[in-house]
């Protein structure tokens, strides 16, 4: 390569591909609107997956990093219904192939892989634009600019770069998730804590979920999913969380006080994460000195898929390139010849398809068959 790749997005995908250019030798620098590493909160729990995440880590050469921040035993999965009678516990034996990982732990070992340079924070993209003959200006919210031969948008769903492939925007889902935590979970939120057992806890019923991980820390992480339009949750004023909290759980009458305890009993005020997508099989026709990775191509409802399929894009660009030194248009063709189909195949929550909106024990059986790897069977 004759010149530096500019990445934009300093998230898992975009470090992932700055490791594996870095790992063959390739130049690249990062631009991030974040004005630090440590400016917000990275969220919580990743899955990190055999068969996607995890190969990117070990293109990146950073295996042994990764298994020095696995929380052990946080494979172990609980399935109960509203009343709180246990459906599935199944508890982590060591096999699942998803270890889970903190967020932000993950993002550090990226970061600390990288020269020091390699990421430039405070730089918010605020447009950027063809030159023609592959070569693009990237304009930032400070009035600088830089030009590139090679532009690469991994800046998420509302992407800046995504604009110059595709007139594609995501739209909503019709689901929401409302996040809370509940900290020092053993000691003060004892119920709760009893209900989340050591992992993940996942509470279905039709138009209303409860998801819950344990972090490190004593941590309890709640994901409180409600099917309702956007005006809905526009009714709400999360500005005053007593109210928006009443208001979630009265959604949720008639559950287990284990289970309203994690919405009730929140150490944090909730904040409400609405859920976007882009069309499912989103592609683009090629377009020389440019493409896309994670969710800035292929954004879809939280499946447990994004960020692994986010450093998957990362590091098979990154090898595509490196196979193609002297030419990025075979190893941009290449790459997205492989990402297309891959991003179509995970678009949706395998198996979900099946599920009846209006029986809340399909719901959770359907569930349980996917945890249990019976899908096939039902």
């Amino acid at each position: 390569m004759n010149s530096t790749v500019t990445i934009i997005g300093a998230g898992l995908g975009g470090l992932t591909l700055a490791r594996v250019l870095h790992v063959h030798g390739i130049p690249a620098t990062v631009y991030e609107a974040e004005a630090s590493p440590t400016e917000r909160a990275q969220g919580g729990l990743l899955d990190i997956h055999d068969y996607n995440g995890q190969l990117a880590l070990k293109a990146a050469g950073l295996m042994d990093e990764f298994h020095a921040i696995i929380l052990e035993g946080r494979q172990a999965t609980r399935v109960l219904d509203p009343n709180g009678t246990v459906l599935l516990d199944k508890p982590d034996d060591g096999t699942g192939g998803r270890p889970e990982v903190q967020r932000a732990d993950l993002r550090q070992i990226l970061l600390d892989s990288l020269p020091a340079d390699t990421v430039r924070w405070g730089h918010k993209v605020s447009g950027a634009r063809s030159l023609g003959e592959g070569r693009h200006e990237v304009t930032f919210a400070d009035g600088t600019s830089v030009v590139t031969g090679l532009l690469v948008g991994a800046d998420g769903a509302w992407s800046r770069v995504r604009p110059l492939l595709s007139t594609a925007t995501p739209e909503y889902t019709g689901t929401s998730a409302v996040e809370i935590y509940l900290f020092d979970a053993d000691t003060r939120h004892r119920a709760a804590a009893e209900a989340v057992g050591g992992g993940m806890l996942i509470a279905p019923s039709p138009g209303a979920d409860i998801f819950a991980h344990r972090e490190s820390g004593d941590t309890l992480h709640a994901y409180v999913g409600l099917s309702r339009p956007l005006d809905w949750f526009d009714a709400i004023d999360f500005t005053d969380p007593a109210a928006a909290t009443a208001r979630i759980a009265a959604e949720f009458d008639g559950w287990a006080p284990e289970l309203t305890a994690l919405i009730t009993e929140g150490d944090t005020a909730p904040v409400l994460r609405p859920w976007y997508s882009l069309p499912t099989g989103h592609r683009w026709e090629r377009v020389p000195g440019v493409t896309l990775l994670g969710d800035a191509a292929h954004l879809a409802a939280p499946n447990g898929e994004g960020a692994n399929l986010a450093m998957l894009d990362g590091a098979e660009l990154g090898q595509a390139l490196a196979a193609h030194p002297d030419d990025v248009e075979a190893a941009l063709t290449a790459y997205e010849e492989a990402l297309f189909p891959r991003s179509a195949q995970f678009a949706t929550f395998e198996g979900m398809e099946m599920v009846d909106p209006d029986s809340a024990d399909n719901t959770a059986q359907t569930l349980i068959d996917l945890i249990t790897g019976n899908a096939d069977a039902a």
